[in-house]
């Protein structure tokens, strides 16, 4: 019942404000809300205020106890869903694959059905010794990412 209740009131508060997005929602024995959402600009501490007051305010603690936590899925959190993706077009994005097939590269393409990443890499000379470097690039569908992280660097 509650869980209906807060999902109801989540979909109502990302009607309202369709630049956020639910990532995960979780209710624990007792009535220990934790919702984690992501926007496509990012997430503020006003809009994890505004999902918080969407709910809270609409939940009787008369009727039912509860605590609620909103948060932001955080930046070494995994990406889930496409429009994380095309959020991050132009930074360096870490790619696992369903066969532990592992590259990282600068996103240069995201859209419905998967991503696009390039890379350099030092191959050996296809004629004589030594090495070239070579531009590479690799384009993977969603449902065949098993993981992908943005890669945070510090200059």
């Amino acid at each position: 019942m509650l869980k209906e209740k807060v999902q109801d009131l989540l979909d109502d508060a990302f009607e309202e404000r369709p630049d956020l997005f639910l990532m995960d929602m979780s209710i624990d024995g007792a009535n220990e809300i934790k919702v984690i959402i992501d926007g496509d600009e990012g997430v503020t501490v006003k809009d994890c205020i505004f999902v918080s007051r969407a709910v809270e305010h609409n939940l009787d603690r008369d009727e039912i106890d509860f605590s609620l936590e909103v948060a932001s899925c955080g930046a070494s959190a995994p990406l889930s869903f496409p429009r994380q993706f095309k959020r991050n077009v132009g930074r360096q994005l870490e790619v696992i694959d369903r066969e532990k097939k592992k590259e990282t590269g600068e996103l240069v393409k995201a859209d419905d059905e998967g991503v696009t990443i390039q890379w350099k890499a030092r191959e050996p000379k296809p004629i004589g010794k030594g090495k070239v470097t070579v531009d590479k690039e690799w384009s993977i569908i969603y449902d065949d990412i098993k993981q992908a992280k943005v890669v945070i660097t510090f200059n």
